[in-house]
């Protein structure tokens, strides 16, 4: 039973909640080795809450486990499942299928997991891939061609790895048959996304409110604010320069173009980077650069001559110099 016997308080929308809850909802949570408790907790407690707040069960959900043993998370934590993925087989009644998985991904892809995500989206069950679990669908093959995301910390990984899918930086992507998100705290958004299919505005927002949480954040958002601009005032026209930036890795763009992009002056944008940023904005493109490239020295197998075009450096040399003026160490070290 997922409601709480002691309600919270009671939500000013509960007489809102129409006929959509009919059709109540009933996930399947399958946790990997090393998944994110922080992700966990922030996908259930928001349909916990709203339970509570509304007064019946109209999210159900059992956590489940490969083999149904208890599992134990990234920060050390043990849960003991209610189940394994034989039980989804038996159990016709799961409409929605939620894989929660940690950063030490590549260790995770086990065949039987790849067997059991195939076997459910045959059964045209809703897939949703929380964090790094996104590896585990496109793994399977069931991501080609389509639109999705991953933690920001294996973005650059996984576009070099699955180049036959749609990589994009937002909170989450919601798709007809399968969803990713990035997980974290964007499994707190992703979990408000579904609960409004079903339930009142009214209700998203008490529980907005009893989680302390501002405001509900859109699947479009990006997922990191660049350093230093996470304050109120700074220009629209700084950040879109360097959200153009990290969408340009490959064929970087120079200081020219990225203004006429930005619709403001080179020396009006160089102005902006020295007094938000610190450096001037080639300074910074090359700092962005070498991020992804590290991101992909320790996340891939590529040679650090691929590295270097991925990232936009002329040759395999002039990269590795940058690299270690910037981290202290040649690339082929940290690996």
């Amino acid at each position: 039973m997922n409601v709480h016997s002691n309600a919270r308080f009671v939500s000013s929308g509960v007489l809102a909640v129409e006929a959509a809850c009919q059709e109540l909802p009933n996930v399947a949570i399958l946790i990997v080795p090393g998944f994110s408790n922080l992700a966990l907790g922030a996908f259930i407690e928001p349909l916990s809450v709203a339970n509570s707040l509304i007064g019946r069960e109209v999210f159900r959900w059992r956590v489940m486990s490969l083999n149904g043993k208890s599992v134990v998370s990234a920060s050390g934590i043990v849960v003991e499942p209610a189940g394994n993925l034989a039980d989804l087989n038996r159990d016709q009644t799961y409409d929605h299928f939620v894989v929660f998985a940690g950063q030490a991904i590549d260790r995770r892809v086990l065949p039987e997991l790849n067997l059991a995500l195939r076997s459910v989206a045959r059964r045209n069950i809703r897939i949703t891939a929380i964090g790094t679990a996104t590896w585990l669908l496109a793994h399977a093959g069931l991501l080609k061609d389509t639109r999705c995301t991953i933690h920001w910390s294996q973005m650059a990984a996984f576009s070099e790895t699955f180049k036959d899918t749609n990589m994009c930086n937002a909170l989450f992507v919601r798709g007809e048959k399968f969803s990713t998100c990035a997980g974290e705290l964007a499994a707190f958004d992703f979990a408000l996304d579904l609960m409004s299919r079903h339930i009142s505005a009214d209700v998203c927002k008490d529980v907005c409110r009893y989680a302390t949480a501002v405001t509900r954040r859109s699947g479009h958002d990006r997922q990191t604010t660049p350093a230093g601009l996470a304050v109120a005032g700074v220009s629209t026209k700084l950040a879109a320069a360097i959200n153009l930036m990290e969408d340009n890795i490959e064929f970087p763009l120079d200081l020219a173009k990225l203004s006429k992009l930005c619709k403001i002056s080179t020396r009006q944008l160089e102005r902006l980077f020295m007094e938000h940023v610190g450096s001037s904005p080639a300074k910074h493109y090359r700092r962005i650069r070498l991020e992804h490239a590290r991101r992909l020295v320790e996340g891939t197998s590529l040679s650090l001559t691929e590295i270097a075009i991925a990232c936009g450096f002329m040759s395999a040399s002039h990269f590795s110099k940058c690299f270690r003026e910037m981290y202290g160490a040649a690339p082929s070290h940290c690996r």
